[in-house]
């Protein structure tokens, strides 16, 4: 199953703002990591920003977690983006793309 980078691109001073929604944001992160919708999330520093990164059949999964999220609908997410993204070590060895050798 494919996997899907969400970046956020947040406002200045985001560490701050995002305090009063903080509580909600890692409600929808737990949720979705409970579902096997999110594999892992964090905070990007240097400038503030965060990664998410999903999996499932298409980039809808990553798109609907984003809407949804309360840090955008306040505003504190300047831009989102989802990307495809492959991994090429650590996934499951089962889904080794075709030419590559399993990773042990």
């Amino acid at each position: 199953m494919p996997y899907f980078a969400l970046h956020y691109d947040v406002v200045d001073d985001f560490v701050n703002k995002r305090m009063p929604f903080r509580p909600a944001h890692i409600k929808e992160v737990r949720e979705a990591h409970g579902r096997g919708e999110l594999i892992m999330a964090g905070a990007l520093a240097e400038p503030a920003g965060a990664l998410l990164i999903f999996r499932g059949a298409s980039r809808t999964i990553a798109e609907n977690f984003a809407t949804a999220d309360p840090y955008v609908k306040e505003g504190l997410v300047k831009q989102w983006t989802v990307r495809p993204w492959t991994v090429v070590v650590g996934q499951d060895p089962s889904e080794t793309p075709p030419g590559l050798p399993p990773t042990p």
